[in-house]
């Protein structure tokens, strides 16, 4: 999916990341993290962003809760938005703020006292039930924490897996409860997803729950409630900014543009941001009628993989379809046309749309590659953003 581009913006990259694996410095099933480039992508976000009056909310599960990465983008954009606990943590750890929490997966209550503790900018709740727990632990702890209203997607644009919120329809008793509550105040609404991405020409477009959300801040508007945040999270990028200003949106949570890896990247290579990471694999073995199998462990299902390029032979072969329920032991590619062009032992450079924390690979971080001097390898983790020693498989 990305492959062209990679190969195209941030080619040394490409050889840096086989360079490792060839060494047997990083085993295969790794995602290479180009350290510079993804601070860079952060800082030109914080600066469109800051000129259009919004401010952002960064998030990196796709790239694996990694600590180098966090510390990289949070000297730009200084607060995250973290999808579940154990991802708050790790940013929290490497010294990020809290921005928003419970995005996607709403905090348990057994860790409110912890992360309220934080003094987190807003907490999302989908219904009363987690406002009034909110509510009990922010009076515990002597505040008055902020929170959004998740509204609930509109028919046929929620995600299985990512139901709840607050029906439209419901928001005004919803808010006339919480209104009644004094450890919380209404501080804006969101939902997820908020924009689209056209599949062939990769343009982003408001979704119909983008239209919920902005009914609802004018409802809550109406009941006295402002000045209201209104994040709206989906394909965030330098080239969606302005459409979130003009929508008036006042937040937006950039994740796969810190890697230049949103669909509109896909469609579009020449978008401001630069492709910021590759997956390495080698070829485990071959199959009878020539087809090579690669080893596996973070091929996404949704991340649209098409071709792997082996550096050795300089051959590039599209990569085979694989059922989404089946496990990724190994990934097949086309027979190649040369004979031996692919051998076992060979690195194999792939670049697709990932969430690494889904995954069970390893992430490198590299750094110096936007510098004449030597890449240097910094750090080698597991998808967690837990330091694993030695890299050889």
């Amino acid at each position: 999916m990305f492959l062209d581009a990679v190969l195209a913006r941030n080619p040394r990259l490409v050889e840096t990341a086989a360079a490792l694996h060839r060494d047997g410095r990083i085993p295969p099933d790794t995602y290479v993290m180009d350290l510079d480039a993804v601070e860079e992508n952060a800082a030109l976000l914080a600066a469109r962003a800051d000129g259009l009056g919004l401010r952002l909310w960064f998030v990196v599960k796709q790239v694996g809760r990694n600590p180098e990465l966090i510390r990289a983008v949070a000297r730009h954009i200084p607060r995250f938005a973290a999808i579940d606990p154990p991802e708050a943590r790790v940013l929290h750890a490497a010294g990020a703020r809290a921005g928003n929490l419970g995005h996607l997966v709403q905090i348990p209550r057994r860790a409110l006292p912890e992360m309220l503790a934080w003094r987190p900018e807003a907490v999302t709740v989908f219904d009363t039930a987690n406002a009034r727990a909110v509510s009990a632990e922010a009076r515990r702890q002597g505040i008055v924490q902020d929170v959004l209203v998740r509204i609930e997607g509109a028919p046929g644009a929620v995600f299985p897996g990512q139901e709840g919120g607050v029906p439209p329809e419901h928001l005004d008793a919803f808010a006339e409860e919480v209104e009644r509550l004094p450890g919380v105040r209404i501080a804006g609404v969101t939902a997820f997803p908020c924009l689209t991405c056209d599949p062939d020409s990769g343009e982003a477009h408001p979704t119909a729950t983008f239209e919920r959300v902005l009914a609802a801040r004018d409802l809550l508007a109406g009941r006295g409630h402002g000045p209201l945040k209104l994040s709206a999270p989906g394909a965030t990028c330098a080239a969606t900014l302005p459409l979130l200003a003009r929508r008036g949106a006042t937040h937006g949570e950039p994740g796969h543009a810190l890697t230049g890896t949103t669909p509109l990247h896909s469609a579009d290579p020449s978008q401001p941001e630069r492709p910021a990471y590759v997956y390495v694999s080698e070829v485990a073995h071959i199959l009878a009628d020539g087809r090579p199998a690669l080893f596996g462990g973070g091929f996404y299902p949704r991340g649209t993989v098409t071709a792997a390029y082996l550096p050795r032979s300089g051959e590039r072969l599209p990569v085979l379809d694989a059922p989404a329920e089946n496990i990724d032991y190994y990934r097949l590619l086309e027979r190649p046309r040369r004979p031996g062009a692919a051998q076992v032992g060979d690195t194999a450079v792939l670049a697709f749309r990932t969430q690494v924390f889904v995954t069970r690979s390893h992430v490198a971080v590299v750094s110096g590659l936007s510098s004449d001097g030597r890449p240097v390898l910094t750090g080698l983790y597991d998808p967690f953003g837990r330091p694993v020693h030695g890299g050889r498989s």
